[in-house]
């Protein structure tokens, strides 16, 4: 990977000197390229003699010829810290033999970055190592970059490629995880400072969640420890600081600990296979500070020790012996055994105090010996390609659910930053565990909602949502969700997704969902706001507005079809007139008659105002009246007048949520409508004024949205008259604008002129405040 990229290497410093062959060649057929060195032929021992010692029957001859075609082809190549290039895929290919992958696995790591940076094409590769090594090596192969518009949507574009190619084998994943974690080991010899923070943020934001999900536990604590001390130089370098005080003052502590643990075992009959103890790590220690936002002498578990034993029983035996020998911290136990993680993670964990006088907290994890080797190696651990006759069983199929949540975001997200966003949702959780009426687990992250536990059962159960029972009490679709609880959803036939629900849920899936169908919901607004504009066009100018007679316009105009023609009217994009001269240029050169100027009146003398120029209609001649604030309604809706003291009418729009405050004293209540013919009159002054309406947007924190927001406004004919920001965020502020309209048609015009903009996330009416 040449700048930070998803795949390939990132510290390389010159460029391929692989020959064009016609075909792969024997490593004799290659003149000019370095035989195998001394230390390559180390290199390629001590990686066989890897897969010997836990495959004796592994076929290394594929491994062989990897090792040799991709030493030639990589040839006088160096990475930024003068080593030879090769060395990069030989150190991918040890981590994946440490790990116990199969022979194809270690053969893509040594032909990973063949394909993206030598000569040699994907074909020739499958001709010399078969369609199975040649498909992973395709996966994991950059593929050709785009020229896109910023690093960010690069990124996204990039993870878009490495979600569907992991989905047809994870395999895929594991050497991208090796690649990326050996590519971070060298990252210090890459000297752009900005370029060393770039990709070390897109460890922390993707690989190291990644690893995590696969339940590779090692690999993320080592890619998040490597990412952090490029992120956060000096709040590593104090941790590291702290934790070096705190050996050096119970050097003795953890072997301690571990021999009071084995006797507290003993003496409750368990007989314990192994403990040991670790320091946590120094950018959990970082991240758990800030999350609980406490001192590091507040952290509970900065000590932990690990309990493996031979069965699950022994494993609540040992918990209740070390509750009995020790105090226990209030909230810290978890039962990852009876409810394990989406990863396939078993465990007991629990927090204790140590007895005087350290009186020192510490973490206890209590697991068995198959469970310690799934927490430790993840998807290695059981590894479905060992055995090419094992077939996938339904632990496997719920292991990689995520992979197809993943998809189903894929497929539901518009643009590939939508898809990043809502990706990252999804691998950022800590999680709660729900069940549905017949007792099916669902695990969700904290903070998760009734809509983001329907998604989770089925796309098609968030969609139709209306209601949910929590416990068997009716519960708001926007409450918190806690471990335990078992969750009704009921749905309705037709129903569809509401625009507030991207507002509340936590879940990826969830929100790309619900995005898309706002989208799709936008799309069709627009579409057909634009055919009714430009049919009104066509027939003012007296010509035909069929499909067929906008071919020419479309041509002219590059655009591909008639549906996104009358999208873009609709955004605003485009005005009717210019769609009318392009399918009939000749109107364009007709003679304009004579503009119509009104007469002008004498300052100081307005015209005489009628009762029948009045906008509403039902009210006593003469009577005061104001439009409310609350729902601001304007001509189009439903409206009633509530009579006021000292103001006379106060005239409400009927679905006002205000209005319920007045229901005890129904005589308030007046009955009226609009004048539409005095609100039409090309004359009236309070058709020039307009209308004020209230629009709630959620805009992107980004220099320019409000700019973008004003000069759709204006465009599309509308005056600001006030704006106000009510809640501003890191990516996302909301927005509040009145905005001067004639009509509900043209306030809706106006909010499908925003929804078109690519700053604004959501725009609505916002009425009955």
């Amino acid at each position: 990977m040449k700048d930070g990229g998803f795949g390939g290497d990132m510290n390389r410093s010159a460029p391929s000197a692989g020959l064009p062959p016609a075909s792969v060649p024997d490593s004799s057929d290659i003149a000019g390229l370095p035989a195998p060195s001394g230390a390559g032929a180390m290199a390629r021992c001590e990686l066989s003699r890897k897969i010997r010692e836990y495959d004796p029957k592994a076929d290394i001859a594929p491994i062989d010829a990897a090792y040799d075609l991709a030493e030639k082809a990589h040839g006088t190549q160096r990475r930024d810290n003068g080593d030879p290039y090769f060395s990069h895929p030989v150190a991918v290919a040890g981590i994946l033999a440490d790990y116990r992958l199969d022979v194809a696995s270690i053969a893509t790591a040594l032909l990973h970055d063949v394909v993206e940076d030598t000569s040699y094409s994907l074909k020739q590769i499958e001709s010399q190592f078969g369609k199975e090594i040649a498909g992973l090596v395709d996966g994991v192969t950059k593929l050709t970059r785009l020229e896109l518009q910023s690093d960010r949507t690069k990124q996204a574009e990039n993870f878009r490629k490495l979600v569907l190619a992991m989905s047809r084998d994870i395999r895929v994943l594991l050497v991208k995880l090796a690649d990326r974690l050996h590519n971070m080991r060298t990252l210090h010899f890459v000297r752009d400072i900005d370029r060393r923070k770039r990709i070390a943020r897109e460890t922390m934001e993707i690989y190291a969640p990644l690893a995590e999900r696969i339940g590779m536990d090692a690999i993320k604590t080592e890619l998040q420890t490597l990412a952090f001390t490029q992120l956060e130089p000096d709040a590593y370098a104090t941790i590291l600081a702290r934790l070096n005080f705190l050996r050096g003052q119970g050097a003795d502590v953890i072997d301690d600990v571990r021999r009071e643990l084995i006797l507290v075992c003993r003496e409750a009959g368990v007989e314990a296979a192994d403990i040991m103890g670790r320091e946590k790590s120094p950018f959990s220690i970082w991240e758990k500070m800030h999350r609980r936002n406490v001192a590091f002498e507040q952290l509970s578990d900065i000590m932990a020790f690990r309990i493996v034993v031979d069965t699950k029983a022994d494993c609540y035996a040992a918990l209740g012996a070390v509750h009995s020998a020790y105090p226990v911290i209030a909230g810290r136990f978890k039962d990852y055994i009876s409810t394990p993680k989406s990863n396939g993670y078993q465990s007991l964990h629990t927090g204790v105090t140590l007895r005087q006088p350290r009186n020192q907290k510490i973490e206890v994890q209590i697991r068995t010996a198959e469970m310690n080797d799934v927490a430790e190696n993840g998807v290695a651990s059981h590894w479905v390609y060992k055995a090419p006759d094992k077939k996938v069983d339904g632990t496997d199929v719920q292991r990689f659910r995520w992979v197809q949540d993943l998809l189903e975001i894929l497929e539901d997200s518009a643009a590939p930053d939508d898809f990043l966003e809502n990706t990252k949702l999804e691998l950022y959780a800590d999680q709660v565990f729900c069940f549905t009426p017949k007792g099916q687990l669902i695990q969700l992250p904290r903070g998760a909602t009734p809509v983001d536990f329907a998604y989770a059962v089925h796309s098609q159960v968030g969609d139709t949502c209306v209601g949910a029972k929590v416990n068997g009490r009716l519960m708001p679709l926007r409450h918190h969700l806690e471990n335990g609880d078992q969750v009704e959803v009921m749905t309705a036939r037709g129903g569809t997704p509401s625009p507030q629900w991207d507002r509340f849920v936590v879940t990826g899936k969830a929100r790309a969902r619900i995005r898309r169908f706002i989208h799709q919901e936008q799309r069709q607004q627009s579409r057909d706001a634009g055919r009714v504009e430009l049919t009104k066009a066509f027939r003012q100018a007296g010509v035909d507005g069929s499909e067929k007679a906008l071919e020419p316009a479309l041509k002219a105009l590059k655009i591909a079809s008639a549906d996104e023609l009358y999208i873009a009217v609709g955004n605003g994009n485009l005005v009717a007139r210019d769609v009318v001269h392009a399918a009939y240029p000749e109107l364009r050169q007709a003679p304009r008659g004579p503009r119509m100027i009104p007469s002008m009146l004498p300052r100081g003398k307005l015209p005489a105002r009628h009762d029948r120029d009045m906008p509403v209609t039902g009210l006593v001649p003469g009577m005061a009246f104001t439009f409310a604030g609350c729902c601001h309604p304007v001509p189009g809706d439903e409206i009633v007048g509530i009579v006021t003291t000292g103001k006379g009418v106060t005239i409400h729009g009927r679905e006002c949520q205000t209005l319920t405050a007045f229901a005890a004293t129904p005589e308030r209540f007046i009955d009226v409508d609009w004048n539409y013919e005095a609100v039409g009159m090309a004359g009236s002054d309070l058709k020039g004024s307009g209308h004020t309406a209230r629009i709630s947007a959620i805009a992107a924190n980004e220099q320019g949205a409000l700019a973008d927001i004003s000069n759709v406004i204006s465009k599309q004919d509308g005056a600001i008259a006030n704006l106000k920001i009510v809640n501003r965020q890191q990516d996302f502020m909301e927005v509040l604008v009145d905005v001067d309209v004639r009509d509900t048609a043209h306030l809706s015009k106006v909010i499908v002129g925003l929804r078109g903009l690519k700053t604004i996330k959501g725009a609505e009416r916002a009425t009955g405040g």
